[in-house]
């Protein structure tokens, strides 16, 4: 490496960090990369890298696995590296004591137009809130989390039924791209950090399978919105017949008269009241079984048409 290839430390875990890791790597160079401990998985508990150490091999990147980002040890790691950027991607919370080694700054890609949604699942949550846009940004640490001047934004526009999981995949390349472009700001001395307005800050805490039970009470915009929200992880569900059915996509429908939480299955059709109007399930998962269509579900089912879910 010479002495004018800048050091870039890039730090991320998973699938959506890699866009990001690859486009800086193939702009700039990347002088290391950190990332969580291996894991064990499967039945024989095979250790398994995270997607982000997997890329780094492919490239022949360094990789560092700190058990802890806020060791002493690791801390001195990233000093004796000398970074010009560290760039941060779905990654831990850095202590001042590590972010603060880069010369030209740190920051971090986060996936909402702070300071919307700051927190640990913004896409989930610009989904259930029926947000119309969306977007990423990047912005400077600082130790108070998701709080950093902005540095750059891109936006995209959420489709109507567009789910969590789409917009993930929407928001990765977008990533890539503000990733390399910030990186050139710092590189280049151009940076206009601005700073959060935190009036307009709104949270969007990690979101757990217990909260994912769906209130049929709620309209059914509401509910189609929760239920895209959190597909695929963690999942909307519901109880039908005894057992927990994971709602992953649902269509509106007009209301059937029923009470919230009612269903009627006619023709291809598994139809399910709300509190104003209804919706038409459209990927659902039953315990134990594989994701299906709804309509291919139905076609099959040879029990009750109508029923409560709860």
């Amino acid at each position: 490496m010479s002495d004018t290839t800048p050091k870039i430390i890039f730090m991320g875990t998973p699938e959506f960090a890699v866009p990001s890791l690859r486009a800086i790597h193939a702009e700039f160079g990347v002088a290391a990369v950190v990332t969580v401990p291996d894991k064990p998985k499967g039945r024989g508990l095979k250790l398994i890298p995270s997607e982000v150490k997997a890329a780094a091999l492919e490239l022949g990147i360094p990789v560092l696995q700190p058990e802890s980002v806020k060791s002493p040890e690791f801390a001195q790691q990233i000093a004796e590296l000398q970074p010009d950027i560290i760039a941060v991607i779905a990654f831990k919370i850095l202590p001042p004591a590590v972010y603060s080694q880069a010369k030209l700054g740190a920051f971090n890609i986060h996936g909402s137009l702070l300071p919307k949604y700051r927190g640990a699942a913004p896409i989930q949550w610009a989904i259930i809130n029926g947000e119309k846009k969306s977007g990423v940004t990047s912005f400077l640490l600082q130790e108070k989390v998701d709080t950093g001047a902005i540095l750059k934004t891109r936006e995209v526009e959420i489709g109507d039924g567009m789910t969590a999981g789409e917009l993930y995949f929407a928001l990765m390349p977008l990533a890539a791209e503000l990733a390399v472009e910030t990186c050139g700001l710092l590189l280049k001395g151009e940076a206009t950090p601005q700073p959060q307005n935190d009036e307009e800050a709104t949270p969007a805490p990690k979101l757990f399978r217990e909260q994912c039970k769906i209130d049929w009470k709620q309209k059914a915009e509401t509910v189609r919105n929760f239920i895209h929200g959190v597909s695929p992880v963690p999942g909307a569900w519901t109880m039908f017949e005894g057992k927990r059915m994971k709602i992953l996509k649902a269509d509106l429908a007009t209301s059937m008269w029923t009470a919230p939480g009612e269903y009627t299955i006619e023709g291809e059709d598994f139809i399910v009241a709300c509190n104003t109007d209804a919706v038409v399930l459209k990927e659902i998962q039953l315990e134990g079984k594989p994701i299906v269509k709804a309509s291919d579900f139905v076609r099959g089912w040879s029990g009750n048409t109508t029923g409560n879910l709860s």
